[in-house]
């Protein structure tokens, strides 16, 4: 069923302002060449949406700040924070496609206290508000379903 998400939103055209961003999966794959990045990165796949997900990753490399944020950097492409963040709205997306939680109970569940301060984030990165995209894959979720 994902991969039919997927392709069913490669073939939705918006032609407005923003473009194919909503469609876009935001990408945070796993590398393998820097072991300990590495085991962070499946930690923080499982924690993203714990209080300061990045201090505890520096924590469990046992490097310090600076090494560890220029090897997360080196490894993944992201700042480690870049890369949290990017966890915690595709798995927002995904809450979103497959569930009618409440937009707050969303942004809780990725790690949010505040909700507007999610919105904010989910706006700047997807290119719409958690609402607007709600409305546009909700329904697209549920078809695909059948």
């Amino acid at each position: 069923m994902e991969e039919a998400i997927r392709v069913a939103k490669v073939h939705l055209i918006d032609w407005h302002e923003i473009g194919q961003q909503p469609y876009a999966v935001l990408s945070c794959t796993r590398q393998v060449d820097d072991a300990v990045i590495a085991r962070c990165q499946v930690w923080v796949a499982e924690h993203y949406d714990q209080p300061s997900p990045v201090t505890q990753m520096m924590a469990l490399s046992g490097l310090s700040e600076r090494s560890f944020k220029r090897r997360f950097k080196q490894a993944t492409g992201m700042t480690p924070i870049d890369y949290v963040l990017t966890l915690r709205l595709e798995e927002a997306k995904q809450m979103l496609e497959a569930s009618d939680l409440p937009i707050d109970a969303v942004a809780e569940a990725v790690g949010y206290q505040d909700a507007g301060f999610f919105g904010r984030k989910f706006l700047k990165r997807v290119g719409m508000t958690p609402t607007h995209y709600r409305r546009k894959f909700h329904g697209l979720r549920q078809h695909i379903g059948r």
